[in-house]
This record gives C-alpha cells, sequence and structure tokens, in this order.
C-alpha cells in the first residue's frame, strides 16, 4: 500500500489487512471485506485466499487473482467485487456470479418465470422469509443452482440489481 493519505481515485491501491495497516480513511480492509461476505452469504474466507483485494476510486474494490506491488496505475485489474463506502456494502454481479455458489446464506432461488422477470430486471413481490438487503438471487442452469445476480429485498419486495446493459428478455 502506498504511503498516501487519501484516496487517489486513477490507481488501483491494495486494501489494508488489518484495520492498524490503514492509511486512507474510509477504506475497506481485507479483514473487514472476508468479515462481510462470511457474515452476509456464508461464504468462508479460505474461498479468496489466492485473491487479492484493491480499491480504485472511492469505495470500488476489485478482486484480482495474483499479487503486485501497489499501487497500479492501470484501467482495470481483476473484477469489480464490492462497493463499500455507502451504507451497506454491496456486492457486484461479477462477484456473485463468481463467488455466489459457495454462499450458505442470503441465496434466494426464483422459478424460471420469477427469474425471467429479474433478468429482465422488474421489481416484483415475493415471500421471503430471510434477511432484508442484498442477497445472492440464483436460478436453475443445467439442472443445478446457479446465482444469476444481485438483488435487493425490502419490505416483501425482491428488486433487480442487474445493470441496465446486463438485462435480458428471456
Amino acid at each position: 500500500m502506498s504511503d498516501q493519505a487519501t484516496n487517489v481515485s486513477t490507481q488501483f491501491d491494495r486494501v489494508p489487512a488489518t484495520a492498524a495497516e490503514r492509511t486512507v480513511e474510509g477504506r475497506a480492509t481485507r479483514q473487514e471485506i472476508l468479515d462481510w461476505f462470511e457474515e452476509r452469504f456464508g461464504i468462508e474466507p479460505t474461498v479468496f485466499e489466492s485473491y487479492t483485494f484493491w480499491e480504485r476510486g472511492a469505495g470500488k474494490i476489485w478482486a484480482f487473482n495474483g499479487d503486485l506491488t501497489s499501487p497500479v496505475d492501470i484501467e482495470g485489474l481483476g473484477m469489480t467485487a464490492l462497493r463499500t463506502r455507502q451504507e451497506h456494502w454491496k456486492p457486484t454481479l461479477e462477484a456473485v456470479q463468481r463467488f455466489g455458489h459457495h454462499a450458505t446464506k442470503n441465496r434466494l432461488h426464483l422459478t424460471a418465470g420469477r427469474a425471467k422477470q429479474f433478468m429482465a430486471g422488474e421489481d416484483q413481490e415475493i415471500d421471503w422469509d430471510g434477511d432484508w438487503g442484498y442477497l445472492i438471487v440464483t436460478h436453475d442452469l443445467a439442472g443445478e443452482p446457479e446465482p444469476i445476480g444481485v438483488g435487493l429485498f425490502t419490505y416483501g419486495e425482491l428488486r433487480s440489481m442487474v445493470p441496465k446493459g446486463r438485462r435480458r428478455e428471456l
């Protein structure tokens, strides 16, 4: 990690391992990221063993399967995984599709009709007795439940968080 006291939006900085190593105020730590994935979705920290986490911009966390010297001045590094500098952390579609099959909680499985609505970006009333907040939404593909995206569940409604450019009419 660089010795900067502020975030530089045009470069990637490795997130610090722990709060004691944090030099940029508000930057998430590796431990906080691992704890969040485990607490929210039941994804074990070992799933991310070979990944390093990087921040570019304010709170946009990237996961990279490898290691580099920090900082890195490039446009992309691995995949966006998480948005952290907001009230509730939000996983990205890419992270859910890559790591969501490891989740043991806050997964919502949809039938074909509901999955079609979800992928089209439609919000829908749904009966869910789990936690409110961001969910990993799954649907059966080739006979197995596969993560298809991020949903936001509040007040009996599932909101599709599929980005507009990725929505599909199936």
